[in-house]
């Protein structure tokens, strides 16, 4: 059920049923040359509406602007700074809390969102507010990996273009039809979590906005399989913080 397609009345109704709400967050951010400018959001969003579907939960509309300053050398790109990303969770999820939702599942769909957030749940009740990214249940890292290897990489990952493609439609492979260049170890560790460097710099290392990632590698049909995975598990993992925040608030 998406909140925004809701009446008060409908909303009314549900809430006396001690019920919590999902938020997905994304970004607004190049992802590569066969990448949506949306990407995140659109994966966030769908796995969310999913979810949504198969827990009987309300899906609240979606954040889409926030921190991808590495990125902003490409066009499309836009960026909000990570106090500003923290702001907005923390009043957005005391609004929701305020009107009566039990508690806020995030779903999350880009990594550089997961500090700001994590600020955001120290400024909110204990307990009330989690965040999963729709890439963290095991069966969905595993399908990853079995598909992609190491050619998963950091951005504009062959998974995420997938889930685009089944929804969207695929793109011309132009660039990204020949392999990126290989990330090492040392490079992983140095910049996960999004921690990437300057705009200009940050270009100049990945000139098509590929971060280790084989965007090419991606199908519509893998799409399907990630988008069935991912919401499964984060409706499972809903319904336990739903049943877990009736209880601390019972």
């Amino acid at each position: 059920m998406l909140l925004n397609l809701m009446t008060w009345p409908e909303v009314e109704t549900h809430l006396r049923n001690r019920v919590c709400v999902m938020l997905p967050i994304g970004s607004v951010e190049q992802h590569g040359p066969m990448g949506l400018i949306g990407t995140d959001v659109i994966c966030a969003s769908e796995v969310a509406a999913r979810a949504g579907d198969l827990a009987n939960a309300i899906v609240a509309p979606s954040i889409s602007y926030t921190p991808a300053p590495f990125n902003t050398g490409f066009p499309g790109t836009v960026s909000i700074s990570a106090e500003l990303l923290t702001a907005l969770v923390q009043q957005i999820c005391t609004g929701l809390l305020d009107q009566g939702f039990m508690g806020v599942f995030i779903v999350n769909g880009h990594g550089a969102n997961l500090a700001p957030i994590d600020a955001a749940q120290q400024m909110l009740p204990k307990g009330s507010v989690t965040v999963k990214s729709w890439w963290d249940p095991e069966p969905v890292g595993r399908l990853r990996r079995v598909l992609y290897g190491d050619w998963e990489g950091m951005h504009a990952t062959p998974s995420e273009v997938a889930i685009t493609q089944t929804l969207y439609g695929a793109k011309p492979l132009a660039e990204a039809s020949h392999p990126p260049e290989p990330l090492s170890a040392q490079y992983i560790r140095d910049h996960s979590g999004d921690r990437h460097g300057p705009p200009k710099e940050h270009r100049e290392t990945f000139p098509d906005g590929r971060v280790g990632s084989h965007s090419a590698l991606a199908s519509p049909e893998h799409g399907q399989k990630f988008l069935d995975l991912s919401s499964m598990a984060i409706a499972e993992e809903f319904q336990a913080f739903s049943r877990a925040r009736r209880t601390a608030t019972a």
